[in-house]
């Protein structure tokens, strides 16, 4: 059996699939998503194929995949991978499911609470003498905010769960999930309608797949329906957002902070049109990623592709 890993694993879990297999047998290389032909070379003989967000596995690549069975996706989202034509040659698709849901939930209410706040970005002005107290004097606590939930899964839930241990109110919309899901009543969340979300809450958080439903899902006309000065977190996908809104409604006021881990394009161009933004975090499609959460999904999916294969 042979397996290939084209972005960063945790070494204990490649550790195991050696094991498993035998080192000669796993071939880990975080640098060869970059390499397409290497890449391409390598897993025409594989068994498994584990691949994180950026690894394309469509079209070419996945012809290329002559004899896998198995593949790993360290993460949840899936729309780096063809999942019917994986399904279609036979291949199994196993998705990191619920491995890093703390690491985002965490990311979600940290962020929500630093742009209400919105005095955590003056280091640079307190370092060199100045002393903006009147200005940063009108933050917003965290306890009594309204959450508003665009998804009810798995992340979705324990984010509720901390919000709520920070003294947050909580609301969701989800149509997927059944009204009369035990998740809604112990979780004390009210299931209403994505319309009174976007109007009710202080701060909105995406946790939605980028389908064909949630494409631009939200674009200007639905950002200018939030609540005056409400924060808007997307830790989903890029392609979800309309950027340029987002960015808009920033320097209009409107919106009071965002904070946006994924993008249509990754890595963004050096201009764009974030370019002074107040109380913006951006970052790199991290919010799934800590040191613990690694460690979670990459025993999983390991453990995940033993069983497959030997199963």
């Amino acid at each position: 059996m042979k397996i290939v890993i084209s972005e960063f694993m945790d070494d204990a879990a490649v550790d195991h699939l050696r094991a498993a297999f035998g080192a000669e047998n796993v071939r880990y290389d975080a640098k060869l998503v970059d390499q397409p032909a290497a890449l391409a070379q390598a897993v025409a003989d594989c068994d498994a194929f584990i691949v994180r967000n950026r690894t394309q596995v469509r079209g070419d690549l996945l012809a290329a995949c002559a004899k896998a069975r198995v593949i790993g996706r360290l993460g949840v989202g899936l729309d780096n991978i063809d999942v019917p034509a994986c399904e279609a040659r036979g291949m199994k698709v196993i998705p990191a499911t619920g491995a890093n849901a703390l690491a985002v939930a965490e990311y979600v209410v940290g962020t929500a609470m630093m742009l209400r706040r919105a005095s955590y970005q003056s280091t640079s002005d307190v370092a060199s003498g100045k002393w903006p107290r009147n200005a940063l004097s009108n933050g917003r606590e965290t306890m009594g905010a309204m959450l508003g939930l665009i998804g009810f899964g798995s992340i979705g839930q324990l984010t509720a769960k901390l919000a709520r241990a920070v003294g947050m109110s909580v609301i969701a919309y989800d149509p997927a999930l059944p009204a009369d899901h035990p998740a809604w009543s112990e979780l004390a969340v009210a299931r209403v309608s994505i319309d009174d979300l976007i109007t009710l809450s202080d701060v909105v958080s995406l946790h939605v797949p980028l389908v064909d439903s949630t494409k631009n899902m939200f674009d200007a006309g639905r950002i200018s329906k939030m609540k005056a000065g409400a924060i808007l977190v997307n830790t989903a996908r890029g392609g979800i957002v309309d950027d340029a809104a987002v960015a808009a409604a920033l320097r209009s006021g409107a919106l009071g902070g965002a904070a946006i881990d994924v993008f249509t394009n990754e890595p963004l161009p050096a201009s764009t049109v974030f370019d002074g933004c107040p109380n913006l975090v951006l970052t790199p499609h991290i919010a799934g990623v800590t040191a613990e959460a690694n460690v979670r999904v990459s025993s999983m999916i390991a453990a995940a592709v033993i069983a497959e294969l030997k199963g």
